[in-house]
């Protein structure tokens, strides 16, 4: 303690023959007073708040809604009764704009929606085609909101209907809907998870186009809304993810089929696992698991003709086979990575039709695939990028090579 004292002396009268830095330690530990003074200016009670999930929004002939999905308090607090409650609410209110259709919802909420914790944003299918540039403005605004959330779009529904589903297993549907989500793009490649900073970079291309999932509703949609949906056995309403959406100038023009969707990804070097289904005799197939599928995409411009080469490498095993082939045989494998190349291939080629031929939509972002390639090339054929586009030659490659067999060796097949 002694020594403690005669050091606290030494620095006082070390401060005193140094007044500036007597200063300067007076005037930081007056600063760090007012910053821990105000620590919590911006502090909000749990009870006060609304905790949003999801946020859905629509167009509704001049008005623009919102859908909020409010977790039910009840449901994250300590359960003492048994009687069923739900564990989400959703409310809805109208605007001549998004901003003041948010602004509404208050009237209706009984305590403010916060929307920090917001996993998911549904737009409508009639709201995608009118057109995205006003919600996406307006979320990028918000110095509450976050740009991590995933934007998903409702196929043939309403971002309304979409949130009123109750879901089975997963008492938060937005829980549900982002983890089926992920799911699918994990290991079957259908669907592409888009956050809004994604989606506003790839819109900033020449013709500001770019894909979302699409989620739709099986099932009675009415019946989806009811605590018996998650009450039976087998649930009269579902939501399932429907492919990829495409966009073009910030508005929804068509949607890719989810077979259409996972060759996208295989283009768009963004398939972590999916399921191959060869041809083996008439009636038979061969299932293969994609272990691994590398994509690499090249362009070159000559003499102001632009051309596109993509080359697909895949790795695959045997998962399943209905007909009578001996897989130990090397030849046998051959013919499998033949046939699976064939049909990867040709898939991609119908695939790359629609994308460019039926939507006339750059989702594969060719434009900087060339610019990279030969920026002063690029900037001579930029003014007609929309006309040559379409017919743009492009060459796919296809490699296979399979790697697994399993343990089942031979099997006789009827």
């Amino acid at each position: 303690m002694l020594i403690l004292i005669s050091i606290g002396n030494v620095f006082a009268l070390f401060l005193e023959e140094v007044p500036i830095i007597k200063h300067a330690v007076s005037f930081f530990l007056l600063l760090l007073v007012v910053l821990l003074l105000t620590g919590c200016w911006n502090k909000r009670e749990l009870n006060e708040l609304a905790i949003v999930t999801a946020v859905g929004v629509d167009k509704t002939d001049e008005f623009i809604e919102i859908s909020v999905q409010i977790v039910n308090p009840s449901q994250i607090a300590p359960k003492n009764s048994t009687s069923f409650q739900v564990p989400v609410f959703t409310y809805h209110a109208k605007g001549r704009t998004l901003f003041e259709a948010i602004r509404k919802l208050t009237t209706l909420t009984p305590r403010k929606p916060y929307y920090a914790h917001a996993q998911v944003i549904i737009i409508g299918e009639e709201m995608a085609e009118y057109g995205m540039n006003s919600i996406l403005d307006l979320f990028q605004r918000d110095p509450e909101g976050r740009s991590d959330f995933n934007i998903i779009v409702a196929h043939e529904s309403t971002a309304q209907d979409i949130l009123s589903i109750l879901t089975p297993l997963e008492d938060i549907p937005a829980s549900k809907m982002l983890k089926s989500l992920k799911d699918s793009e994990d290991v079957l490649g259908t669907t592409e998870s888009v956050i809004l900073d994604d989606l506003i970079e790839s819109l900033g291309s020449i013709d500001h186009s770019a894909v979302l999932p699409s989620i739709q509703i099986l099932g009675d949609a009415d019946a989806g809304k009811n605590s018996s949906n998650i009450e039976k056995m087998d649930s009269p309403a579902n939501l399932k993810y429907s492919g990829l959406a495409v966009f073009k100038n910030y508005k929804l023009i068509g949607f890719l089929t989810e077979e259409e969707s996972k060759y996208y990804n295989f283009l768009h070097n963004h398939i972590k696992g999916t399921v191959q289904k060869v041809p083996c005799s008439e009636k038979g197939k061969i299932s293969a698991e994609v272990l691994n599928s590398s994509t690499k995409v090249t362009g070159s411009i000559k003499n102001d003709k632009p051309s596109i080469h993509i080359q697909v490498d895949l790795e695959q095993n045997i998962a399943e086979i209905s007909c009578p082939v001996d897989i130990t045989k090397p030849e046998t494998i051959d013919i499998i990575n033949k046939e699976t190349s064939k049909l990867v291939q040709e898939n991609l080629e119908q695939t790359l039709h629609t994308i460019q031929k039926t939507y006339q939509a750059d989702i594969l972002k060719f434009s900087e695939v060339l610019h990279r390639e030969d920026h002063q090339a690029w900037k001579r054929i930029k003014k007609d990028w929309a006309t040559l586009y379409p017919n743009l030659p492009v060459q796919i490659e296809v490699n296979v090579k399979t790697k697994g067999i399993g343990t089942a060796r031979k099997l006789k097949v009827d």
